[in-house]
């Protein structure tokens, strides 16, 4: 078994889709990246690259290479599911936190909940999603960003 930790953080603007965890979420802004700066889903890619021991998403999906333009959040992890798998482990278990004061997340949990564990090939049951405020405090606080915190359980595949 191995443990893998992601962590992400995204500026909202106007002008952009908001994307979580491959799911388009009705908002007046959207998170501001390269990609489609889908904060959960590299988060989840970020905690599974480190589970099994590879760099970060920033490293092997970087900003400068125009191929990651407007990738979606949902390539990027079905990238690094195929490493993951490729690696020899699978998801045993995923635990996120979303932290999010605008908008309310907790009406989307079972769509994102059920896109993520499609994309990771397990079952929603090995998917659990928390939804948080930031009590007003910082950027997130203030409504100008979100942030996911993502825990993955791996266990061989072989």
């Amino acid at each position: 078994m191995r443990i893998g930790l992601g962590y992400d953080l995204h500026r909202l603007v106007t002008g952009r889709k908001l994307m979580i965890g491959g799911v388009e979420i009705p908002f007046e802004r959207g998170l501001l990246g390269h990609s489609d700066a889908d904060v959960l889903a590299h988060a989840v890619a970020d905690a599974l690259l480190g589970g099994i021991g590879l760099p970060d998403i920033g490293q092997l999906f970087p900003d400068t290479d125009p191929l990651w333009k407007d990738a979606s959040g949902e390539t990027i992890l079905r990238r690094v599911t195929q490493l993951t798998r490729e690696a020899g482990w699978a998801v045993s278990n995923l635990d996120a936190v979303l932290i999010a004061e605008q908008p309310k997340l907790v009406p989307h949990k079972p769509a994102i909940r059920a896109r993520l564990a499609e994309l990771l090939g397990v079952g929603p049951e090995h998917v659990n999603l928390k939804a948080k405020t930031a009590e007003g405090i910082g950027v997130i606080g203030a409504g100008e960003a979100i942030a996911a915190h993502v825990v993955v359980l791996l266990k061989r595949t072989d």
